[in-house]
């Protein structure tokens, strides 16, 4: 099964980065601004979603969903929608994080939504990767200068990080104290990190 990447209408300063996480096996799904990222980026979308207010609908031969501005759902979101509906796995969001706050934070709210569907998927920016660590294990190179574990789904409990400057074992991470922000990776290691009971949001920095 193809990947999804899902293109939203963010600020995006490093194409090139962007142009080195797709694939040309991947599904597109450009939702509405994010289609002025489409001639950067050097692809063409196989699903334009949208409801059009922030981009003129270019009314092209690919198939084309058309949103109603009043709705629950923001356009990114529906798109990770139909792309479950479709059948997809796996998922790169790319242009979903940047200066609307609200809209940030919605779009990361994604992963969780995914991953509570136990799909796979990571947040790409500018700045760093995002994705969603539980029970399964996930790592981070001594590439990435800094790493964050941030709550923000409930308490997390049996918080494990290993092979890191601010080692944990059997940890609690609240939403109402984050300590668990700019943690390092020790030279030559990889760090391991799992979660026994709820979930946490890792953001491997990449930049300063």
């Amino acid at each position: 099964m193809k990947r999804c990447v899902i293109i939203g209408g963010s600020e995006i300063l490093n194409y090139q980065k962007a142009k080195n996480f797709i694939s040309s096996q991947d599904y597109i799904i450009c939702c509405d601004c994010g289609l002025r990222h489409l001639s950067p980026l050097g692809i063409t979308p196989d699903l334009i979603i949208g409801d059009f207010d922030s981009h003129e609908n270019p009314k092209l031969s690919t198939e084309t969903i058309v949103l109603p501005r009043e709705k629950d759902d923001t356009d990114t979101f529906y798109a990770a929608k139909e792309a479950l509906k479709r059948g997809f796995e796996d998922f790169l969001l790319i242009g979903v994080t940047g200066k609307r706050l609200d809209h940030t934070l919605g779009n990361i709210s994604i992963l969780f939504y995914l991953f509570n569907r136990g799909k796979n998927a990571v947040i790409i920016d500018d700045y760093s990767q995002m994705e969603i660590v539980g029970t399964k294990e996930k790592t981070v190179t001594d590439n990435f200068p800094y790493f964050s574990l941030l709550a923000i789904d409930g308490d997390a409990e049996g918080v494990n990080i290993q092979n890191a400057k601010f080692p944990l074992t059997d940890g609690k991470i609240s939403a109402r104290y984050q300590y668990g922000i700019s943690n390092e990776v020790i030279k030559g290691r990889t760090a391991q990190i799992t979660v026994k009971h709820g979930k946490l949001l890792l953001v491997k920095v990449e930049n300063d």
